[in-house]
């Protein structure tokens, strides 16, 4: 990162001389030069009036290669929990530009609607307190109950606002142009699966069982028999995978799934326990985070805390990541033990 150099560069650009950059930003024609040379560098306070002076982000004054730009978003999106909105826009403007000039790079408009969704976390985090706020302020309020409903994805009764027709109807015409993509029959199923088009349903698994010879593909027989209402020969289905497949966690992470949704909460726990017993070092904590979850609805807070202990170790220590994804588990920690105090 020559930042000298790329200041001499706008400088030289915008044709300005030494003297008049210097008069403008309020030091010496010295320093200028000397920034220019690599023998000294801009004080940090003045990198927003340099940036502003020649019409540029910091990052654009820095001169960073696509790759660490690339690089800072993803630490961005991984570690943060709230964006500075200059940089969500700084951040906008250079991933559309580079997808302009990349028409085949996908992965710019992948960290785009990652950015997007982030943002509409974070609103949704907003929209739950202020809800929340106005409901305790008055009762009475009937927006406000719709309103914490929708922030915090609660069940809608109104086929019109929660049927997946759209994300199916873009999943079959994705597969038109992709027959070999296997993950799009499953994000296309599970619609499909969830709105009760079984039939149609069935029809995909079939032409997914001929490309996909793992365990998902009982998963997803199963899956269909569940919402039949054929609740046995599903736990037949997949008691079939798991005697097929006892080293796949998310096998039992799976069938732990649906126990729980058939209020059977003690085998439930069972499997999830299974689901981290069978990772290899270092393990994804989703079967923690249910086990979390089950213990505080069970009213075991002790047990709850337990578990979110365990994941904040995985995180920090198995994977040596901190930041925003181990830092939203520590406050979960704080919040359960601030219920078992009381």
């Amino acid at each position: 990162m020559e930042i000298g150099n790329q200041i001499r560069q706008l400088r030289l650009r915008r044709g300005i001389t030494q003297e008049a950059m210097a008069q403008e930003l309020g030091v010496t024609a010295q320093a200028v030069s000397k920034w220019e040379r690599g023998v000294a560098t801009p004080d940090i306070g003045l990198l927003p009036e340099i940036s502003a002076f020649f019409g540029v982000t910091i990052d654009e004054l820095f001169a960073l290669s696509d790759d660490t730009r690339m690089e800072r978003i993803q630490n961005m999106l991984w570690n943060e929990r709230y964006f500075d909105p200059a940089e969500v826009d700084d951040t906008r403007k250079f991933l559309l530009d580079k997808g302009r000039r990349e028409p085949s790079n996908g992965k710019v408009y992948e960290h785009l609607a990652e950015i997007e969704n982030h943002l509409a976390k974070e609103h949704m985090e907003k929209a739950e307190v202020y809800a929340k706020e106005a409901l305790r302020r008055d009762p009475e309020l009937r927006i406000a109950h719709s309103e914490l409903n929708f922030s915090m994805g609660g069940m809608c009764p109104d086929w019109n606002g929660c049927n997946h027709y759209l994300q199916i109807t873009f999943y079959q015409e994705f597969l038109e142009k992709n027959p070999d993509n296997w993950r799009a029959y499953m994000w296309l199923m599970d619609q499909l699966i969830d709105d009760y088009r079984l039939d149609e349903a069935q029809l995909y698994c079939d032409r997914f069982a001929e490309m996909n010879s793992t365990y998902r593909v009982l998963l997803y027989r199963g899956m269909i028999a569940w919402k039949r209402g054929n609740r046995e020969e599903a736990f037949r289905l997949w008691e079939q995978m798991e005697a097929e497949n006892p080293e796949e966690w998310c096998v039992y992470h799976n069938i732990g799934d649906f126990l729980v949704r058939s209020g059977r909460y003690e085998e439930g726990l069972v499997y999830y326990q299974k689901a981290m017993d069978v990772q290899k070092s270092p393990p994804l904590v989703d079967p923690l985070q249910a086990i979390a979850q089950l213990c505080e609805i069970r009213g075991d807070i002790s047990g709850a805390i337990a578990a979110k202990k365990k994941e904040a170790e995985v995180i920090e220590v198995q994977w040596n990541i901190t930041g925003e994804e181990l830092d939203c588990v520590l406050r979960e920690i704080s919040r359960l033990e601030r219920i078992a105090r009381k």
